[in-house]
């Protein structure tokens, strides 16, 4: 039942009266009386019987579309026992809602195809082919099918005969990586091979996950893919109708309003397409003989879904994975410490490319902070743009190429300071940090709005401000002065740009709104890399390398006079990282620290949010295992407290069963405060 309340997370029994038994089929939206309320539901299953002695009629089916496939329901069940969750929060994210007249239009002549896909698991929900809970053999080394760890075949081991004799689907671009075309023929043969894919600078990653894609729809077998936002969901539209042909698949994202959405889904759901592309919303799309689930930059925070239980695309596509036995691809320029896990726990393997070929599309990459440049340039350590990142883009703009300029925050000011004592100017009602919207406005507060004309400093009484944080409309003022006459455009929140012609020009972007080039850009600038590393955030540093290297993979090659200038010291490790193009590294080192200080993914932590009596209250009640170690509390926001859990990965399920039923109690009391549950949060500090 769509009930909210953990005590009532369980399948409930109902007769089917005569007048409903041919549209009360399992996956049915339904009706039922509960409480003496009519609450909404989902047919599960049908039964000859029932342990209960006295049931309740179904009193509607909602329509007789099964919306919810077999699949999907093991997938949502599961994602809800690993989150501390219940099925029905996790259904709302899976099944869009009802949009009758969308439902209309869709043909449902045709049964849904609910095949189970093949492999399986066993009823315990481990896999049926003999391997480990993290997918990879028992004993660490190559199946018998000659795949090494993680699925993804040896050139030696595919070089053989194929089974089925299907055409091979062209590698392209994926011969660039050694691994590439045996991974390409793994998803042909409908072979589940894993790989975390470090995508090259330049690389046209829409049109690699297409030709993924044609190796799968080539075997029989379709395929999930999942994209942080619309822009990148409209590059990987294109990409897939030129591989595939219009028609062949369909595109699910929430901004793309009820109707359009509901529609794909129903088209995916009654078999008229294999492939579903989306953002978080495709997560659970229902595919008919899935072989292929993939994600593109899983280090975007995108990619977690703001409403309870709150997953993460990511984990939801690898639990669909292992459930099914299907191939499963993780992809981006950078590499995030959870996909490091699935390496070095044989999960996965990586697909990488040669450092030889790395170097060759690499752009000249060079930091301002380090010894030879504050030789040249002392100011270059406070100057916001030193001589080396200004000369590199007027040499650019000489040779009539784009110039790329990365800046971390939008806005014109977003932050502003006392000129006389530094001290943060904040808003006298609300305590929010004040911000300049042009150079005439007058500051305002960020959180309330309300205008600050009269501001005084509380700490010295003056009234002068001065930037504390530059944004992007301030930053292509600045430069717009700096080189007249060259055209200068922005992209952020407010107009992000596809695309850019060629010709000189600054573009001006905030992270994850930088448009591509045509031909690329000659010089990439990133500026204010200290907001990036010095965030209270257990992921800044992998942040600010991952917002780095897509903007960097804009650039030209080195060799064709792409160049690349970060205005941060050269001896971080982000920026080490950025300089050799090598996201593994850091990652690597990023997992061995936080295995070390016991912070996920090296561990599994929940984060137990609300009013401090709640918070005792459920912990109280929660039988956690005995290894589990909670944290704090530390002060949250609103009034509220967090405390954390913080177990090894091996008790995760025990402890996300603690806290679900210690949640289930609190609610079957009718307990006033509410108190929130996530596992694993982005979040922690």
């Amino acid at each position: 039942m769509d009930v909210p309340l953990p005590h009532l997370d369980r399948p409930f029994d109902y007769l089917v009266p005569e007048a409903l038994d041919a549209d009360a089929r399992p996956g049915v939206r339904v009706k039922v009386r509960f409480a003496g309320q009519l609450v909404d539901g989902w047919l599960l299953e049908r039964a000859e019987s029932s342990e209960h002695p006295k049931l309740a009629y179904l009193e509607k089916v909602v329509s007789p579309v099964p919306v919810l496939s077999p699949e999907v329901a093991r997938l949502a069940r599961a994602v809800a026992d690993r989150y501390a969750g219940s099925l029905a929060d996790v259904l709302r994210l899976a099944v869009p809602p009802r949009h009758a007249r969308a439902e209309k239009a869709v043909t449902t002549d045709t049964p849904p195809n609910d095949e189970p896909a093949p492999g399986g698991t066993e009823p315990d929900g481990s896999p049926a082919d003999g391997t480990e809970p993290d997918g990879s053999p028992a004993d660490g080394t190559a199946t018998a099918d000659g795949t090494a760890p993680g699925g993804v075949p040896s050139e030696a081991a595919d070089a053989g005969a194929r089974p089925g004799g299907r055409a091979e689907v062209d590698p392209r671009g994926w011969r660039d990586y050694p691994a590439g075309p045996a991974l390409l023929r793994a998803l042909t043969d409908g072979r589940p091979a894993r790989a975390v894919w470090s995508a090259l600078p330049g690389e046209d990653w829409a049109d690699r996950y297409a030709d993924a894609v044609a190796a799968t729809v080539a075997g029989g077998r379709g395929a999930v893919v999942v994209v942080a936002d619309a822009r990148d969901l409209d590059r990987l539209d294109a990409a897939l109708t030129a591989v595939l042909g219009a028609g062949r698949h369909v595109r699910l994202a929430a901004a793309d309003g009820p109707a359009r959405r509901y529609r794909a889904f129903l088209t995916a759901r009654t078999g008229g397409v294999d492939v579903v592309i989306g953002t978080r919303a495709a997560m659970f799309a229902p595919v008919r003989r899935l072989g292929l689930v993939a994600i593109w930059d899983d280090g975007d925070d995108l990619h977690a879904e703001p409403r309870a239980p709150y997953p993460h695309a990511r984990d939801v596509l690898l639990t669909r994975a292992q459930l099914g036995d299907i191939a499963a691809v993780v992809g981006g320029y950078a590499r995030t410490a959870e996909a490091q896990l699935l390496v070095e726990t044989c999960w996965a393997r990586e697909v990488v490319a040669d450092r030889a070929v790395v170097r060759a599309r690499t752009p000249a990459l060079a930091p301002t902070g380090d010894d030879p440049q504050l030789a040249r340039d002392p100011g270059a350590a406070s100057a916001r743009l030193p001589t080396l990142a200004w000369t590199t883009a007027r040499d650019a703009l000489r040779a009539d190429l784009p110039v790329l300029v990365q800046v971390p925050r939008r806005g014109y000011v977003p932050s502003v300071a006392c000129a006389d004592c530094r001290a943060p100017a904040r808003c006298p009602h609300c305590a929010g940090p004040l911000a300049l919207p042009s150079a005439q406005g007058t500051p305002a507060c960020r959180w309330c709005g309300r205008v600050a004309a009269a501001y005084a400093c509380p700490e010295c009484g003056g009234r002068r401000l001065r930037a504390s944080v530059t944004g992007a409309r301030r930053t292509a003022e600045e430069l717009g002065r700096a080189f007249p006459g060259v055209p200068v455009r922005t992209s952020g929140r407010e107009e992000v740009l596809a695309t850019v012609p060629g010709g000189a020009g600054l573009v001006i972007a905030t992270p994850g709104a930088e448009p591509v080039a045509e031909g690329g850009y000659g010089a990439v600038l990133l500026l204010d890399s200290w907001a990036l590393l010095t965030r209270a955030d257990l992921r800044a540093g992998e942040e600010a390398l991952r917002r780095w290297m897509a903007a960097a993979a804009l650039a030209r090659p080195g060799t064709a006079g792409g160049r690349v200038v970060v205005v941060a010291d050269g001896a971080l490790a982000p920026v080490q990282a950025l300089l050799r193009w090598d996201s593994a590294w850091f990652a690597a080192r990023e997992l061995a620290e936080r295995r070390e200080l016991g912070f996920p993914p090296a561990v599994r932590m929940a984060s137990v949010t609300g009013a401090a009596e709640a918070v005792a209250d459920l912990l109280a009640g929660a039988r956690l295992p005995g290894d589990a170690e909670v944290l704090g509390p530390v002060p949250a926001d609103e009034g509220r407290e967090r405390m954390l859990v913080r177990v090894p990965r091996s008790r995760a399920a025990a402890m996300a069963e603690a806290l679900h039923a210690a949640a289930g109690q609190r609610s079957a009391r009718k307990a006033a405060d509410p108190v929130r549950l996530q596992v694993d949060p982005l979040t922690l500090f």
